[in-house]
């Protein structure tokens, strides 16, 4: 039975074109999601959006807020608790700059595609709901880039919650792709007092999902998704509580997993490092298997 990978059928050719030296990989852009958790009876659950089935890349397939680093958040200072930005450079792999705009490209995406903030007026506090005008009128303020996220936060007076992410995992956008992102996965759990609700103009629908259930309904080709999303909901369902999941956090690699095209026996072979469930063998001139 097919599962729900997601497989464009451009690939091949890109890949070949790769292989022959014919194309030349794009510069990936910077970029951050994040795997929203809330407990439920026995495991959490994962906050997911549907992409909009009209969209070129990826459409109809499931994933989780996240987006592109803003630039203009790598140097503007901002107020911030938990871990310093010197432990997130290290973190993450990056100096200290970009480490402040990956963290605030996960907090911003979260709150541009979920309405969800993790920020709040207090080094120790969260803001409550987010759902009035004054707050819309904002977070549409951000989604069009008429102000950065630094902006936003240091005009509403908000401490950004560092110490409310964990860094999960690290994938780059394959070589061949025309459109390519270094992408950093996080885990936060939703704050009390806060709901989430698709803000999202690349979103159809949004679902509180457990990964078991997530992951079996990809299994059978229910659910539509890119590598890296089931990747993380597999790696997910150990975990009893969000609370877990964030603890488990600062523990994980962030190795970078890109995926690999190579010629053999006649063949391209794609693979995922450390990832052998989306190993693809595309025959010359035919489909993958």
């Amino acid at each position: 039975m097919a599962n729900g990978q997601w497989y464009p059928p451009e690939w091949p050719d890109r890949i070949r074109a790769l292989a022959e030296g014919r194309l030349t990989p794009v510069v990936p852009k910077r970029a951050a999601t994040v795997m929203l958790l809330k407990d439920t009876d026995g495991a959490p659950a994962v906050h997911m959006l549907r992409r909009r089935a009209s969209m070129a890349f990826a459409g109809g397939a499931y994933a989780y807020p996240g987006g592109g680093v803003d630039p203009r958040d790598d140097e503007r200072q901002i107020r911030w608790t938990g871990p310093t930005r010197a432990w997130w450079a290290s973190r993450l792999g990056v100096d200290e700059t970009s480490a402040q705009a990956i963290v605030c490209a996960a907090v911003r995406e979260t709150y541009e595609e979920a309405g969800v903030l993790l920020a709040g007026p207090t080094p120790d506090s969260v803001v409550g709901d987010t759902t009035g005008d004054d707050w819309e009128a904002d977070r549409e303020a951000l989604v069009a880039r008429d102000v950065s996220f630094a902006e936003f936060l240091e005009r509403r007076g908000l401490v950004l919650r560092s110490d409310l992410l964990g860094a999960w995992t690290r994938w780059i956008t394959p070589e061949f792709e025309p459109r390519r992102y270094d992408t950093w996965f996080f885990v936060a759990a939703l704050p009390e007092g806060q709901r989430t609700r698709n803000a999202s103009t690349e979103a159809e629908s949004t679902v509180w999902i457990r990964p078991g259930e997530a992951a079996d309904a990809y299994d059978k080709g229910d659910l539509l998704m890119m590598p890296p999303t089931i990747a993380t909901l597999r790696q997910l369902r150990s975990y009893a509580t969000a609370a877990e999941a964030l603890a488990a956090a600062p523990g994980r690699d962030l190795a970078p997993v890109l995926a690999q095209a190579r010629l053999e026996n006649g063949e391209l072979v794609l693979t995922w490092p450390g990832h052998d469930e989306f190993t693809k063998h595309i025959p010359t001139g035919g489909a993958p298997a």
